[in-house]
């Protein structure tokens, strides 16, 4: 009997084939990286911003700061 031969690897197009695979995988995970960024941490920050600057009054909010003795240059 004679001992059986290992099968030579694939070594022509190795690396074209796996960068293809590589390539495929990094942009499906930017891809989910950023819509998680997106809906986790975008879209609250500006739903925060819009609720805060609804109903802000500056004049009052800059009264209050005077009143409080922040500003030297008012009295």
């Amino acid at each position: 009997m004679a001992p059986s031969a290992l099968a030579k690897p694939q070594m022509r197009g190795l690396l074209a084939r796996r960068l293809r695979v590589h390539i495929v995988g990094a942009f499906a995970v930017a891809l989910s990286a950023a819509a998680l960024y997106k809906f986790a941490v975008a879209e609250p920050r500006k739903k925060a911003y819009a609720d805060f600057y609804r109903n802000y009054d500056s004049m009052k909010d800059f009264e209050e700061m005077r009143r409080a003795g922040i500003f030297q240059s008012t009295k």
